[in-house]
């Protein structure tokens, strides 16, 4: 049997009590390692849930020979994910090659950054596409994020940037870094959007204790150090008036409701 188990974003404590039952009856448990990061580490997990946690890398869950898989045949193996189950689609590939194979598949779902972003005051079913913000490669700079984020707002509608995360290297992208690569991006596209007034959310360590929110301007956040990661830009889109009364809370008071390009 197989249980895919979010963990939430925050520490050890996170987990649901069905998940954290799952783990003590696991023959096996896995932690994925690569799309996320969390308050937390492989040895303090290993501590609270009185288990050992095998880390599990891009190569060995997406792998064809997968030894998750394998275990999973004749052994209860538990599949921790930070946040929630399907926040990823790699995660979804594996549930799927699971059922394929016969093989019994348990979800348990946790909170993740899709939803943990409610707590900025914008409403969550007014959100378009959720984009990534990558870094460059090969001096090659894709700008599909950047046109996500055009077309969500023209439509009044927000938009969640989600970061780079390169844990090989320990490389994270902050918020000062995606605005920056946004803005590059309207130049290669030749469009106009991200200026210095446009009006703007950071999030950093959203689920953490020390979670941080900020708003304001794009030149404002620019300058602001949001500290370690893992981070998100928020891009907003039409604003109802509750959602302005919730976001001054976040100390910048956000501009006038606008009406939405047609």
């Amino acid at each position: 049997m197989l249980a895919v188990i979010g963990i939430g974003l925050g520490d050890e404590r996170d987990i649901t009590i069905k998940g954290l039952e799952y783990v003590k009856k696991a023959d096996k448990v896995y932690l994925e390692d690569y799309t996320s990061l969390s308050n937390t580490n492989a040895a303090e997990l290993e501590k609270f849930y009185g288990k050992k946690i095998v880390l599990a890398d891009r190569a060995l869950v997406e792998s064809d020979d997968n030894l998750i898989l394998k275990d999973a045949i004749k052994k209860n193996v538990v599949f921790l994910v930070i946040g929630d189950v399907f926040s990823a689609t790699t995660h979804a590939d594996l549930y799927i090659r699971a059922k394929k194979q016969g093989i019994k598949v348990e979800v348990i779902h946790n909170t993740s950054i899709l939803t943990a972003i409610g707590i900025t005051g914008l409403q969550l079913y007014k959100f378009g596409k959720t984009t990534s913000i990558a870094y460059p490669e090969d001096n090659y700079l894709p700008t599909s994020s950047y046109n996500a984020v055009k077309e969500n707002y023209d439509r009044g509608l927000h938009t969640l940037c989600l970061l780079d995360i390169k844990k090989d290297s320990q490389k994270f992208m902050t918020i000062n870094e995606a605005i920056k690569l946004l803005e590059k991006m309207e130049e290669k596209e030749n469009k106009k959007l991200i200026n210095e007034k446009l009006f703007a959310v950071g999030c950093a360590r959203l689920g953490y204790e020390d979670y941080l929110i900020k708003t304001g301007s794009i030149k404002e956040l620019r300058k602001f150090d949001f500290g370690n990661p893992p981070h998100c830009l928020i891009i907003p889109g039409k604003l109802h008036f509750k959602e302005e009364e919730m976001l001054e809370l976040w100390m910048r008071k956000p501009p006038k409701i606008r009406v939405a390009s047609i």
